[in-house]
């Protein structure tokens, strides 16, 4: 799967006072042009290089660009010949100021990747903190609200391996729940039928009053979105765990 690209600094340091600018930066730009599969990620991170090089941009966005291009593959003696060569058409002094920033980026140690890290790459939507409902989880979740407003809607993240108890959604009428997987591989299962294989698009409805429970493939990280659907005197109950012979089971 193609690492999707993602950006939230617009958001993040002007949302509040340029929100058009910062919907152009995160979504627009990062979140459309970035992610355009003409190209591969390392040859846009190169275009990005030289074209702020050859404006003459050399701050905190060019040494930006220049950790993301070594963080998608480009090496030291490609990013040398990139600059020496675009020096000969933009000019002696950029050539120096970028070479100057480009050093200290590839001399410098960046810490590798975690496995969470990576899959976080993959996802539109934020993996949050650990699940403050773990205890009715068989290993390691997170949970990130995506929305309050109308609908409330979370983004739960497994481990691999990892599988929410058997629960239930009560409601006198209405309820239930809908998950959305975003992400990863994991499955879904009613009491009494065969596990549902979820994978980015699956959409599964369940009614309330159903035994389930829902995780993570035993290989595979996973990510749904949970949407709670309106209805009256709804709760939640948590019951059993999935027991090990049966999850291990899946594959």
């Amino acid at each position: 799967m193609r690492e999707k690209i993602t950006q939230t600094a617009g958001r993040n340091q002007l949302g509040a006072f340029a929100p058009m600018f910062a919907h152009l930066n995160d979504d627009v730009l990062f979140g459309e042009v970035w992610n355009d599969e003409a190209i591969d990620v390392k040859t846009r991170c190169i275009v990005t290089v030289v074209s702020l090089m050859s404006s003459g941009v050399t701050d905190s966005s060019l040494v930006y660009h220049l950790q993301n291009a070594k963080a998608h593959g480009v090496t030291k003696d490609e990013i040398a010949a990139i600059i020496t060569h675009a020096t000969m058409y933009v000019g002696w002094p950029k050539g120096w100021a970028v070479f100057r920033l480009a050093k200290e980026v590839w001399n410098e140690e960046l810490p590798a990747l975690t496995a969470k890290d990576r899959f976080q790459n993959e996802i539109f939507f934020p993996i949050g903190e650990p699940n403050p409902y773990g205890q009715f989880f068989v290993g390691q979740s997170y949970l990130a609200q995506v929305s309050a407003a109308q609908v409330p809607m979370f983004n739960v993240t497994f481990e691999p391996g990892c599988r929410n108890h058997w629960h239930v959604h009560h409601a006198k009428s209405g309820g239930g729940q809908m998950l959305i997987c975003v992400g990863g591989r994991g499955y879904y299962q009613a009491w009494d039928e065969a596990p549902v294989e979820m994978t980015p698009g699956t959409v599964v409805h369940i009614p309330p009053e159903i035994k389930h429970w829902h995780g993570a493939a035993p290989d595979s990280w996973f990510s749904h979105l949970a949407i709670e659907v309106e209805g009256e005197e709804t709760s939640n109950e948590w019951l059993e765990a999935v027991d090990d012979e049966s999850y291990n089971a899946l594959r």
